[in-house]
């Protein structure tokens, strides 16, 4: 599991600063929403990506947010739910919700998933069906941030994803 996470924080990194062949090519931008598709030396990966409609508060110096919904099928991970809020956390303290739902990650580093399989499941369902998430966590200072994200368009990016590793 751990590698699982380790390499979706260096596959996030060489998405973040890749200007090469493999860069991550858009197969659709769907309202807040886009699905995103690359070859690496493990194979295709695709993915769901989004970032916040609203982030707090502004007097934290950050880099960028974002979710994910994650699929590289020769390694057989599909539905991996991760997020990066811009700042190292603290540990155990990022927190998502959408009306009374609340889920825990666990986080290292500048990224955090869910625990397990069941979870990103659950948690997939609910951002299916919600409008709005809200990702809260802490800096490894203390401080509190908070992302607002939409979910409108999460479904057809999702499914984009979802159909272009399949």
């Amino acid at each position: 599991m751990l590698f699982k996470k380790f390499f979706t924080i260096i596959f996030l990194i060489l998405f973040s600063l890749s200007a090469s062949a493999n860069t991550p090519r858009s197969t659709g931008k769907y309202k807040n929403w886009e699905s995103f598709t690359a070859q690496t030396e493990k194979g295709k990966i695709c993915f769901a990506q989004t970032v916040p409609t609203k982030r707090a508060p502004s007097s934290i110096k950050r880099e960028k947010s974002k979710l994910f919904v994650t699929f590289r099928p020769s390694e057989n991970i599909k539905d991996e739910v991760s997020l990066t809020s811009g700042h190292d956390y603290k540990s155990s303290t990022v927190t998502a919700s959408s009306g009374k739902k609340r889920y825990s990650f666990f986080s290292q580093k500048n990224f955090a998933w869910l625990l397990d399989d069941q979870e990103e499941k659950k948690f997939i369902k609910l951002m299916k069906k919600a409008t709005n998430l809200i990702i809260k966590a802490r800096t490894t200072k203390g401080a509190e941030t908070t992302d607002h994200y939409s979910m409108m368009g999460f479904t057809k990016a999702y499914n984009t994803a979802k159909k272009t590793c399949s």
